[in-house]
């Protein structure tokens, strides 16, 4: 371009030239006849010449001035279309696909985020994570006062509020949570905290459930659910991690559902002594609080030498064998607990209770109820589980009751019943042997 423009510019400059040239010196250039021409061929040539640049001069002039103007133009542009180019080329956030996994196989869909229906509302970017270390439900708002002592308390970083409440969703109880998209998602996994359309179709009214209850409990993306005179389409599945949340709304939402405001903290202590932080926040909240770890640990994990008397004994093992065995063919419903139906840890809580033993409710949480111990060397009655959740890969997902002999027995998802099967491996966590002194110590 800057090339042409120097080439079109000599030409008019040499032309202005000669044809000032005789003007001011009063007489012909110097004509130099080639070699092998008729004598005046050249007197006649450069007269030509002359008339010939004289009318050319203009025309080139305009034409210089219409390419130069025309390159300042394209100038102009170029940073618009380099940022149309830029702006094609950027990826979207990718929109799941449905799910058409077989039975008991995990999506590999890392984050799932139906396309919106709804016209998408701001959500500030995304810019720093936060780990959550406590969940805290009350059955009152928290008011300033309470919050700012929580604030005080030696190990806490950062804190952020939300509603909470049982919601009926499809006819299933569902512990729901109203946020705040732009402040909230920093607590969140990291697939989900970093999935910008999640969050902006959660501002636009939509819902987003978890893994568990998306897959296996019959609410797949895109679906419509109703709430009481309210309808919710399914935007997105993402698993918090918190407590027994298994549903999360943008808080004008929740105001609409009637959740309460402001009873609910989810708090960032990194470094903190976990259960120390706990009790002080349990004497801080109104009476009936509760406080739950968000990524519950073995306390125990470093004993390695059990004594018997720390497990089952075998009369108990069998007795809750016998209770799970006895439920074969019971459909799996989500969020039951028996004794007609059950979802997966609900069948396993429901199983050794009938043995005397206290577990937790939620898979989560049952999977650090007792030590570790090798697929090889599992016995009847310890549990089994897996990371089915791409939405937090680190989340145990699913639990099974090992029978003996490379069998398990489970409540698979929705549609399905509890069965005996062989135990299958793909994302599988880890067996746990049941200590009930430690089961009883999961909160």
């Amino acid at each position: 371009m800057f090339e042409r423009r120097r080439r079109l510019a000599d030409l008019v400059r040499e032309a202005r030239h000669d044809l000032a040239y005789r003007p001011r010196l009063g007489r012909r250039p110097p004509l130099r006849r080639p070699y092998g021409l008729p004598p005046g061929y050249g007197v006649r040539h450069d007269d030509r010449a002359a008339r010939t640049m004289r009318r050319m001069v203009p025309a080139i002039a305009a034409l210089l001035v219409a390419v130069l103007a025309a390159d300042v133009v394209v100038l102009s542009r170029l940073p618009e279309r380099e940022a149309e180019t830029v702006a094609a080329r950027r990826p979207a956030d990718r929109a799941p696909v449905a799910d058409t996994r077989p039975a008991g196989e995990p999506t590999g869909e890392p984050q799932g985020a139906a396309p919106p229906e709804a016209s998408a509302e701001p959500v500030a970017p995304l810019t720093a994570m936060r780990r959550p270390h406590l969940f805290v439900v009350a059955d009152r708002t928290l008011s300033p006062a309470v919050v700012a002592k929580v604030a005080r308390l030696d190990g806490v970083r950062a804190i952020e509020r939300a509603d909470a409440a049982e919601v009926v969703l499809d006819g299933k109880r569902v512990q729901t949570l109203g946020v705040d998209p732009s402040t909230f998602r920093a607590y969140t996994p990291r697939p989900t905290a970093r999935s910008d359309r999640l969050w902006r179709n959660l501002a636009a009214g939509e819902i987003a459930v978890s893994f568990v209850l998306g897959n296996d409990g019959g609410m797949p993306l895109g679906k419509t659910v109703t709430a009481p005179g309210h309808a919710l389409r399914v935007g997105a599945y993402a698993t918090m991690g918190m407590g027994q949340v298994d549903a999360v709304v943008a808080r004008p939402t929740a105001r609409a559902l009637g959740i309460p405001q402001n009873n609910a903290l989810v708090v960032s202590a990194p470094g903190a002594d976990t259960a120390g932080l706990r009790r002080a926040l349990l004497r801080i909240l109104p009476r009936g609080s509760q406080v739950a770890t968000v990524n519950p640990v073995f306390e125990a994990a470093r004993q390695t030498v059990w004594p018997a008397e720390a497990f089952m004994t075998a009369p108990q093992v069998q007795a809750a064998l016998t209770a799970a065995v006895g439920k074969l063919g019971r459909p799996y419903v989500w969020g039951a607990e028996g004794p007609d139906s059950f979802d997966c840890s609900g069948l396993v809580q429901w199983a050794y209770a009938q043995a005397g033993v206290r577990l937790p409710r939620v898979t989560h949480q049952q999977f650090v109820a007792g030590p570790q111990v090798p697929l090889a060397q599992a016995q009847p009655g310890d549990l089994l589980f897996w990371r089915h959740d791409p939405t937090n890969p680190g989340y145990v997902s699913h639990v099974a009751i090992y029978w003996g002999d490379g069998k398990m027995l489970h409540a698979p998802r929705t549609g399905d019943v509890v069965k005996l099967v062989p135990v299958t491996t793909k994302n599988f966590a880890g067996a746990v042997r049941v200590s009930p002194q430690a089961a009883a110590r999961v909160r």
